[in-house]
């Protein structure tokens, strides 16, 4: 692993450790408004997390393969999925995602708020997703857009994530390409709105 992927790996690490949950163990909103009406098949999650989508997607009969970079958050989403009672549903694999990502193609890849405060290939890593996406199958990519719990201006927007993508159309159809408001609570903290990036492509 080269030096820069050592400090990507030990950033995760930190922001993932200790005993308080990061996430609130839910499924993100976009993804269920886009997915739950999907006939469910293989899945593959990219920057998992503490598993909150992955298990939503496995306990509606999904095959997931959900990836992180960090031990800690693998640790913790297998315990999630282990009480929720998915655990043999879900197969969790530890991945730099600039570097690999798990083999076979998966009929929904989804790519949920992958961003990073360290360099992280964004682009490069959603196009090798896409190759990884079955025939028929869904590409689902979910991103903050600036907003005032986001007012960051190198968020790319839906359109800039199409055009950065760039997938032939002849062998993709867009299928949703949209800033969305969500509601969002966390713990015991009061409900707050943020703004979603989802482009949904489903491969011919």
């Amino acid at each position: 692993m080269t030096e820069h992927a050592n400090d990507v790996a030990q950033h995760w690490e930190s922001f993932y450790d200790g005993e308080q949950h990061r996430w609130s163990g839910k499924p993100n909103r976009s993804l269920v408004d886009e997915i739950a009406a999907v006939a469910p098949g293989s899945a593959l999650d990219l920057g998992c997390g503490e598993g909150g989508d992955a298990i939503w997607l496995a306990a509606r009969g999904w095959t997931v393969t959900a990836v992180d970079i960090s031990h800690r958050a693998l640790e913790v989403a297998a315990g999630h999925a282990a009480a929720a009672g998915v655990a043999d549903r879900i197969t969790w694999e530890r991945h730099d995602l600039a570097a690999s990502l798990p083999a076979g193609s998966f009929d929904l890849v989804a790519a949920t708020y992958l961003h990073s405060p360290v360099a992280l290939p964004r682009t490069e890593i959603l196009r090798t997703a896409a190759a990884a996406v079955a025939a028929g199958g869904t590409l689902l990519v979910i991103g903050h857009a600036p907003s005032a719990a986001h007012p960051h201006h190198d968020l790319p927007g839906p359109q800039e994530v199409v055009d950065e993508l760039a997938l032939p159309a002849d062998r993709w159809q867009l299928r949703t390409s949209e800033l969305r408001t969500v509601e969002h609570a966390f713990g015991d903290e009061a409900p707050t709105t943020r703004i979603d990036g989802v482009v949904r492509l489903q491969r011919a």
